[in-house]
């Protein structure tokens, strides 16, 4: 299979922090990673016989999170077998290898069925794809009518914290790389251009309106850590 350049540039960059990434996840975060997580996961009202699909699941933390706060059944989706693994084994730690399938496969070609899940959750996953608008709906394929699709990505703080945010993400992020290891300062490197990147080229209305152009409606956004996360959630159109 070819991958593009973006694909193939995040395969290498999870590839190389998979077996850490968790520790330097939260500590690079300030553990903003985690309350970011927990806030998606309790935003959605789930029943416990769900089956919920968490695309770019890594190494499994909102999959295990959504099967503890929800009792639900999750299928985690990542194109990273190296991230998978390491997700493995948490599910195993974490005792839900019963609730919880994990699945090696890509946004643009998901192994699920038309209309086959009850949710949809995915995170910081449209920076790493080339066309967010067709993954969007491809994301809302499998959802059935009525159902819900949430999001979690990195964001950008406007007015006075902008500067602040401007100067971890260029400076402090590659900085901290150097001591977490060679991956990770590529990847801190990578980061604050990346995340502006995609907020110019997608503001929110333009990405709110490719929500809807998806197949989704009332589509609601919440703002988290002064704007340095942000959280989306929408029903799919019966």
């Amino acid at each position: 299979m070819t991958f593009s350049s973006r694909k193939q540039h995040a395969r290498g960059l999870f590839a190389g922090i998979a077996g850490d990434y968790d520790q330097w996840a939260q500590t690079l975060s300030f553990g903003q990673d985690a309350r970011w997580h927990d806030e998606l996961v309790a935003w959605l009202r789930l029943p416990e016989d769900a089956l919920v699909a968490d695309v770019a699941t890594g190494t499994g933390a909102i999959a295990i999170a959504l099967a503890r706060w929800h009792g639900c059944r999750v299928i985690g989706i990542d194109q990273s077998a190296e991230m998978l693994a390491r997700g493995g084994e948490r599910v195993r730690q974490a005792g839900l290898a019963s609730r919880i399938e994990l699945r090696e496969g890509e946004a643009e070609r998901l192994p699920l069925e038309d209309e086959s899940v009850d949710a949809l959750v995915h995170s910081y996953l449209l920076r790493y794809v080339d066309d967010p608008a067709a993954v969007l709906a491809e994301l809302a394929r499998p959802i059935r009518p009525g159902g819900t699709m949430a999001s979690l990505e990195f964001g950008v703080p406007e007015g006075e914290w902008y500067p602040w945010w401007w100067a971890w993400t260029r400076i402090g992020l590659p900085a901290g790389g150097l001591i977490a290891g060679e991956g990770w300062y590529e990847t801190g490197r990578f980061l604050g251009p990346s995340i502006e990147g995609f907020w110019h080229e997608w503001p929110m209305q333009r990405l709110c309106a490719a929500w809807v152009d998806a197949g989704l409606e009332s589509v609601r956004v919440r703002r988290l850590s002064l704007g340095g996360g942000v959280i989306m959630k929408a029903t799919k159109a019966g």
